[in-house]
């Protein structure tokens, strides 16, 4: 496989890539990204010898169209986006061009080369949230009902990759996944947010609806399900990739205070932000049943050992704290 993975050196893309030269030490990998912000070069020291780093945008269909055609690309795994929701708040338009327009360059492009599959990443969040006390889950026939900018952004992208699948018949698979964590995230968010503050004895600050869940998959087991889908998934459909389990922010708080030693005084209560979804869950027995993939990263396991990371991993994280854009509770204006 011929394969070109964008966003490349944010989270999870740099964990893909990490994940797939280690498992298909024979393939030849394109790591593709802008370098935003969020995009960290470093993330990606330990492979850099086994791959090809591009610097390129996906909002630039002419520099993507070079790259595939360059390195012969088969395969494209489209992580690139902006994810933030609290920046979705103060810079909504950087969201629809990056996410809306940025995945239909990078489809055209496909298109344009004619590669064998595009497989685009999404989120849970398309679909809106869910009540607290429901037993409701997410299936891939829920209706998409966005609730932020950040939501309709994905979810804009989503209905590109189906017309394009429908319209040009480009082979396409999605994922739509629920909150991942593990290395290398950016400390934006929450649980490197927590972990980073709390090493620092500074304020964790927690949104005011603390008992709102999220559903949390560790990033190894999304880089698993990916590969199975490329594998085995049918062109056309829709995997949705979760864990089952279940943590609000509060829990994650103190779970992360607990495990630092520090005290449950740093927990700081901050406004929510407009829009904040109560929670999200994802049915994940269609790729379970069809393709055979489950999670093995037990959460408790996995949490311990992302916040020991970064405890480990000081001089990864601590030249990026000034880099977010984003002050949690600020909503008049960026950082």
């Amino acid at each position: 496989m011929r394969l070109l993975v964008t966003g490349g050196a944010g989270f999870i893309g740099s964990n893909f890539v990490h994940y797939w030269v280690e498992q298909h030490p024979d393939d030849h990998v394109v790591a593709y990204d802008v370098l935003t912000y969020a995009g960290n070069r470093p993330n990606l020291d330990d492979v850099e010898d086994r791959i090809v780093f591009v610097r390129g945008d996906v909002c630039d269909q002419k520099a993507a169209e070079r790259t595939l055609a360059d390195e012969g690309i088969d395969t494209i795994v489209h992580f690139a986006a902006e994810s933030h929701n609290s920046l979705a708040v103060l810079d909504p338009g950087l969201f629809f061009s990056t996410n809306v327009l940025g995945t239909q360059r990078m489809l055209e492009a496909a298109r344009r080369h004619g590669v064998d599959r595009f497989h685009h990443i999404s989120t849970c969040e398309v679909y809106g949230d869910l009540d607290l006390d429901t037993d409701e889950r997410f299936t891939e026939d829920s209706p998409y009902r966005p609730r932020t900018p950040y939501n309709a952004s994905k979810a804009g992208a989503d209905h590109a990759v189906q017309a394009y699948f429908e319209t040009f018949e480009l082979p396409v698979t999605i994922t739509n996944c629920c909150n991942n964590y593990g290395p290398f995230q950016f400390p934006e968010k929450v649980i490197p947010l927590f972990t980073t503050h709390a090493l620092d004895d500074r304020p964790l600050p927690l949104y005011a609806s603390t008992k709102n869940r999220r559903e949390w998959l560790h990033v190894r087991d999304h880089c698993r399900a990916v590969e199975a889908v490329l594998e085995r998934g049918e062109v056309g459909e829709t995997y949705h990739v979760g864990s089952g389990v279940e943590a609000s922010i509060e829990e994650i708080a103190d779970v992360v205070l607990s495990t630092l030693g520090k005290p449950s005084s740093l927990k700081e209560i901050v406004p929510d932000r407009p829009g904040h979804d109560r929670r999200y869950l994802l049915d994940s027995s269609k790729i379970e049943r069809l393709l055979g993939w489950a999670p093995e990263v037990p959460f408790a396991e996995g949490l311990a050992e992302t916040v020991e990371w970064y405890a480990t991993h000081r001089s990864w994280w601590e030249h990026l704290v000034d880099r977010a854009p984003v002050v949690e509770g600020d909503w008049g204006r960026p950082a």
